[in-house]
């Protein structure tokens, strides 16, 4: 397997989270700028006629200005063969980011130097911690006038529970801000401003022990704060520890600007040093070592009508060990049958590439004909293990839903149901009564308005969306329980999902405690799991 190594071993994979609008589809535009995989970065925002940005590919995407769904980036870079997962930041959309996470082998968090430690950032720093994964943190606008950089770290640490240690430092701030000081090399870098959407600049190095230089550089007052805010930071902040860092204890900070490339550069060679290699994952079998197994991945994410004219599925792959050859047949466990790969693609945006090979670390997209789950396994054919499943989040809002022309039945069934393989919504049928009466869970309301949008422009079916009052929903454990027998409350409905699992929607939260205490053999949980 050692022929592997190479190329697995330059592999670097990772998710950039955030809350909306703190610039992290900016950020990753920068990045692909660097890379050379672009040579004119989007705007995000702007007028009608703007470029979008790259990542952003699905039309109700360009039209809000918000992402929506996980974008998956290739590029490479000083050597390095780069693989961004770039999640929504609005927080309707956390599922997708959720799944998106288990993906990853390190986070990049983005925070608005002006507005800090935001809920979205809570939410999602929150499941990076659940799963240990290293978080760089990239705290970004530093064009604009903030107030107290010292406040800000004060508050990553008590609102995320997460020693920092400032790779960099900047130096002032809005109009005022003139580049970073580099704490290992002690010394700063003065950036100019660049146009904006390229990556030419100057950039002039002084060492911090050479006062007139920085003074002839920066100003004497600059300096003055500057040799203030060293000292405070040397006395102050935590010591630089990699295995920290790894284990997800402390969070190495930089600073800068994605919209004007200030420090975007510095931050990514930092983060390529100190980042893994893809990581082993856990499965049923034991731990898998990504260069001494054969090809193994699972499917994190389905999308549909990708592309407008063939009306597609994909299914991304996580490759988590060996490499991937697509003249070869692979194992598709759940399914229990052996076939090959059809159509195995890198993706940047919306455009694709078809490839020959990718290893552990990669993320690849395949054509799905309907036989992929969420969570499910793909190996080599003499394999026959399965990676641990991936967490179904409970919806916390609910709407019957309806095709307005009823002569579109056949598109409607389709529609609902493929949107709901790809897990952005969930569908259930009330108990006993077949596809008649379908009931969409989301974990946020936006997810009703795509869900009308794309149910109109893919699949042609208008569709009414009828609220209804229930916000929980608890999974039947022990799932040979009769649901005829089971007594409930007046508030409580029974259903089943897409797999034909039986569930409780309940409006009032204490009727679940009642509901158990009525019937002493059923077992509930709050969490479904994609298999």
């Amino acid at each position: 397997m050692g022929a592997y190594t190479k190329e697995i071993n330059r592999r670097r994979t990772f998710a950039i989270i955030s809350h909306p609008d703190a610039g992290k589809t900016t950020l990753t535009e920068k990045f692909l700028l660097y890379g050379g995989a672009i040579n004119l970065a989007g705007s995000v925002k702007g007028k009608a006629t703007a470029r979008h940005a790259v990542s952003d590919w699905m039309e109700i995407e360009k039209e809000r200005g918000i992402s929506v769904t996980s974008s998956v980036l290739q590029f490479e870079y000083d050597g390095f063969c780069i693989n961004i997962l770039d999640t929504p930041g609005h927080q309707d959309f956390s599922e997708d980011t959720y799944r998106t996470l288990m993906a990853a082998d390190s986070a990049v968090m983005v925070i608005d130097a002006n507005k800090g430690v935001e809920p979205q950032t809570r939410k999602l720093f929150k499941v990076c911690a659940m799963r240990g994964i290293p978080i760089f943190t990239f705290i970004n606008k530093l064009d604009r006038d903030v107030d107290d950089m010292f406040a800000l770290l004060d508050e990553i640490e008590s609102e995320l529970g997460i020693a920092t240690c400032p790779i960099n430092w900047p130096i002032g701030s809005g109009k005022a801000f003139q580049g970073v000081y580099d704490r290992e090399k002690e010394c700063i870098y003065k950036f100019t401003d660049t146009e904006k959407g390229t990556k030419e600049g100057a950039v002039t190095e002084v060492s911090v022990s050479d006062r007139d230089g920085l003074v002839n550089l920066i100003g004497e007052n600059a300096t003055d704060i500057l040799l203030d805010e060293i000292e405070l930071l040397d006395g102050a902040s935590a010591e630089f520890d990699l295995s920290r860092v790894h284990a997800g204890k402390l969070t190495p900070v930089f600073f800068g600007s994605a919209l004007t490339n200030f420090g975007v550069e510095e931050f990514l060679k930092h983060f390529l040093d100190m980042t893994t290699t893809p990581l082993s994952r856990v499965a049923d079998c034991g731990e898998i070592i990504p260069d001494e197994h054969d090809f193994s991945a699972f499917v994190f994410k389905i999308q549909a009508n990708m592309n407008k004219n063939h009306r597609d599925r994909i299914a991304f792959m996580r490759i988590c060990s060996g490499k991937f050859d697509a003249t070869k047949e692979v194992r598709h466990v759940q399914g229990g049958k052996t076939l090959r790969l059809s159509q195995p693609q890198q993706i940047m945006a919306n455009e694709r590439k078809i490839l020959e090979e990718a290893y552990a670390g990669d993320i690849i997209g395949v054509f799905d004909p309907g036989i992929f789950s969420i969570g499910d396994t793909v190996c080599a054919p003499k394999e026959n293990f399965r990676y641990a499943g991936i967490p179904t989040f409970a919806p916390e809002h609910f709407a019957r839903v309806r095709q307005v022309d009823t002569m579109k039945r056949k598109q409607f069934v389709k529609g609902i149901n493929q949107i709901a393989q790809e897990g952005a919504i969930q569908i259930f049928q009330e108990f006993n009564s077949g596809m008649e009466e379908v009931i969409v869970g989301v974990v946020g309301v936006l997810q009703f308005d795509v869900l009308k949008y794309r149910m109109e422009n893919e699949y042609n079916v208008e569709i009414r969306l009828e609220n209804l009052p229930y916000e929980h929903i608890r999974w039947i454990e022990n799932k040979e329980i009769d649901l005829n027998k089971i007594v409930g409350t007046s508030d409580m409905k029974k259903v089943c999902d897409l797999k034909g699992n039986p569930l409780l929607l309940f409006v009032n939260s204490w009727s679940i405690g009642m509901t158990l205490d009525r019937n002493k053999d059923l077992v509930l949980s709050e969490f479904g799991t994609a298999e």
